[in-house]
C-alpha cells in the first residue's frame, strides 16, 4: 500500500512525496483512515513507529479541506489541539504539522515551559488553525484568558501513559473541561495500564482500537547487551567503550538530574564532549544540546528519562543505560531511540549489584533475558553486596549510580487489558519502516533540533 491509497489530499500527498516518503508504516495504514473517518481513536504504539504522521497526516487533511473557522474576536479558530508530555516531543510534533502541511494554508503552533507567554499570546491573537502543547503553559493560557478553545474538533493525547506518569491527570481534566463536548478524541499510548484505561473510558466514544506490535516489546533493529560492573567503575567504563569503540551520539541515561549533571562533567574532563539534559536546564541550554546532539558535534547527551521524550534522531547508534530505570517499561522507552526506521542500533547497560532486581524486573517485561559481557579489567567483585540505592543517593557517593532512586513506585498494571479488544496489526504494510513520520523508503526527515525556528519555536510554558 502507498499514500496515494489512503485518501488523503493532493497538498499533503505532495509534501509527504517532497520528504521521500512512499510506503506507511503499520500504525499509519491503521490509524490515517480511521481518524479520516472522524471517530475516536485508542491507539497502542511504541516509540519510532510513526505514530506521530499516523494523526497528523489525517488531521491535517480534514483541516485543510473542511471549513476555515473564525473566533469571536475574528481571528482564525484552533480546530485541532494536541497535548504531549515534554517541551522536546511538543517542538518535534508541531515540525511534522509543518512539514506535512507545508502546500496548505494551515497555520500552527507550539507552546511549553521555558521561554516567555508573549510572543505566543502574539501568535494567538494572529490565529492558528493547530496547536501542540504541553498541559502546564496552556493552563497558563486559560488562566490568562488568552487562548479560545471553544471551537476545538479534534484532541489528541499523544503518549498519554508519560502524561499521567508526570502527574498531569488533573491538569488534562481541566482542559477537557473547557473544550467542546461534540469532538473527535485520539489517544495513544505505549502502554495501557489501569489509569490509561480510565482515562480512555470517560474520553472516548466507542472508539477504533488499534495495536501495531504486543506492548513492551523491543526492536528487533536493536543489539542489546549488559556489562556488568562495579558501582563506582560504571563512568571508567563508560569512557572506555566510547573511547575503545570511537563511539559517536551516544544518548546516555542516568536516574537523576545531579547524576545527570556530574555524568557530563566527568565525560568532558575524560576529553568526551559532553553535556546533559533535563527538566532544571533552561529551554536555551535544552535547545542546544539537543541540536549540537543532533548534528553530531556533540558527542554524548545524558539525560534523564523525561528530558529524553521527543529525541528522535535518524540513525542514533547507540543507547547506554548508565543508570538502569526504575520503571521497567522505561527501558523500553529508552533503547526505541535506536533502532529506528529499520536502522540498527545498540543499547548498552552498565548493571552493578545494586540493579539486579532492576534488571530482572526489565527481563521479565521483555520476555527475554539480556546476553552478559564483562569487560576486562571492569570484572565487578564477585563479593560486593548491594546497597539501597536511595540510601547511596543521599550520601551522594558511589560513582556508579549516578544519583538515587527516586520514589517513583511502579506503574501498576502496566500490562493490563484496556478492557477492550483492539485490531491485529495490519499484515505486510507494504514494506513500511517504523519511524516517527511516513518512514518508509528511507528514515525520515531531521527533526527540528528542538524549539529554536520558524512557528515551532514560538513557545513557551511550564516545563513540569
Amino acid at each position: 500500500m502507498s499514500f496515494n491509497e489512503l485518501g488523503l489530499a493532493e497538498p499533503i500527498l505532495r509534501a509527504v512525496a517532497e520528504l521521500g516518503y512512499t510506503i506507511p508504516t503499520p500504525i499509519q495504514v491503521q490509524a490515517i483512515p480511521a481518524v479520516l473517518a472522524g471517530g475516536d481513536l485508542l491507539a497502542g504504539a511504541q516509540t519510532g513507529t510513526g505514530k506521530t504522521a499516523g494523526f497528523m497526516l489525517p488531521i491535517l487533511h480534514r483541516l485543510s479541506t473542511g471549513p476555515q473557522v473564525r473566533n469571536a474576536a475574528g481571528a482564525i479558530a484552533i480546530r485541532a489541539l494536541i497535548l504531549t508530555p515534554t517541551r522536546e516531543l511538543a517542538a518535534q510534533v508541531e515540525e511534522s504539522a509543518r512539514q506535512y502541511g507545508k502546500h496548505t494554508k494551515l497555520k500552527s503552533m507550539v507552546m511549553f515551559g521555558g521561554v516567555g507567554i508573549n510572543p505566543q499570546i502574539g501568535d494567538l491573537r494572529r490565529g492558528v488553525d493547530l496547536v501542540v502543547a504541553t498541559p502546564g503553559r496552556l493552563l497558563d493560557h486559560m488562566q490568562q484568558g488568552t487562548i479560545d478553545l471553544s471551537q476545538v474538533s479534534i484532541l489528541v493525547l499523544d503518549e498519554a501513559d508519560r502524561m499521567l506518569d508526570m502527574g498531569f491527570i488533573r491538569d488534562i481534566k481541566k482542559v477537557l473541561a473547557k473544550l467542546p463536548a461534540k469532538r473527535q478524541n485520539l489517544l495513544f499510548s505505549a502502554t495501557f495500564s489501569e489509569e490509561i484505561k480510565d482515562l480512555a473510558d470517560g474520553l472516548l466514544n466507542a472508539p477504533a482500537m488499534i495495536e501495531v506490535a504486543r506492548r513492551n516489546t523491543t526492536a528487533e533493529t536493536v543489539s542489546q547487551k549488559v556489562h556488568p560492573v562495579d558501582r563506582d567503575k560504571k563512568r571508567e567504563l563508560l569512557t572506555h567503550l566510547i573511547k575503545e569503540h570511537n563511539w559517536f551520539q551516544v544518548l546516555v541515561f542516568t536516574r537523576t538530574k545531579h547524576g545527570a549533571n556530574r555524568l557530563a562533567e566527568q565525560l568532558s574532563k575524560d576529553g568526551i564532549t559532553s553535556l546533559a539534559i533535563h527538566g532544571n536546564k533552561s529551554q536555551s541550554a535544552r535547545t542546544r544540546a539537543l541540536s549540537e546532539f543532533k548534528d553530531a558535534t556533540l558527542q554524548v547527551l545524558v539525560a534523564t528519562d523525561i528530558a529524553a521524550r521527543g529525541i528522535d534522531i535518524d540513525q542514533l547508534p547507540h543507547v547506554v543505560n548508565y543508570d538502569l530505570p526504575n520503571v521497567a517499561e522505561d527501558y523500553v522507552h529508552r533503547i526505541g531511540r535506536t533502532g529506528r526506521a529499520g536502522s540498527t542500533g545498540e543499547a548498552v547497560s552498565l548493571v552493578c549489584v545494586d540493579e539486579h532486581e532492576l534488571l530482572a524486573d526489565i527481563e521479565k517485561l521483555i520476555k527475554r533475558k539480556l546476553p552478559r559481557e564483562v569487560i576486562a579489567g571492569f570484572e565487578p567483585d564477585p563479593t560486593a553486596r548491594a546497597q539501597p540505592i536511595q540510601l547511596r543517593s543521599q550520601g551522594g557517593g558511589g560513582g556508579g549510580g549516578g544519583g538515587g532512586r527516586q520514589q517513583q513506585p511502579k506503574r501498576a498494571g502496566s500490562g493490563a487489558s484496556n478492557g477492550a479488544r483492539r485490531a491485529p496489526a495490519a499484515p505486510g504494510a507494504g514494506g513500511g519502516q517504523p519511524g516517527r513520520g511516513p518512514r518508509p523508503a528511507r528514515s525520515g526527515p531531521a527533526p527540528a533540533g528542538g524549539p529554536s525556528n520558524g512557528a515551532a519555536r514560538r513557545s513557551g510554558g511550564r516545563g513540569r
